[in-house]
Formats: C-alpha cells, structure tokens, sequence
C-alpha cells in the first residue's frame, strides 16, 4: 500500500468537506483517505489517502463515474496534483 498526497481546488470548501461522495467513490477500491483544507482560507484542499492499487486508481479516475463525483464535489480537476510518499 503506497501513501499519497493529492492536492486540488473546488468551488465551496464547506461542502467538499462535507461530502460523502469520496468514500463512495473510493471505497470499493480499498482507498482511505484523510481531508485537508487550507487554514488561511483558500479554496485548496487536499488528502492524504492511502492507495493498494494505484493503478485500479488510475483507471477510475479517468472514469466517468469520477468525473460525475469531481463534478458533483465542485472538483477542478485542472489543479490536481498526486505526489507519492518516498
């Protein structure tokens, strides 16, 4: 299991935070992740999440399914960002 640090914006940081749609998302490929938002009060945010295949990973999100979520999260997928730990 690798560990990642993905950093992207959205419109409304409250409601991203609040949203489930990450675990629904994510969940059935056995990814956990932890929320981030930038105190200072940007619109950037960021997970650390915890990914067994990176590449069911990529996959998905070149999905359909995850550009619903993104869109439905007030994702902007142009600013993501995915560092690997190590």
């Amino acid at each position: 299991m690798a560990t990642y640090l993905i950093t992207h914006e959205v419109d409304d940081v409250d409601a991203w935070m609040a949203s489930p749609k990450r675990k629904e998302a994510f969940g059935p490929l056995g990814i956990k992740v932890r929320e981030f938002s930038d105190p200072s009060g940007s619109n950037r945010v960021g997970l650390i999440a915890e990914i067994p295949d990176m590449a069911a990973f990529q996959e998905f999100m070149s999905s359909d399914a995850a550009a619903a979520a993104m869109k439905h999260d007030g994702v902007h997928p142009e600013t993501l960002l995915i560092l690997r730990e190590g």
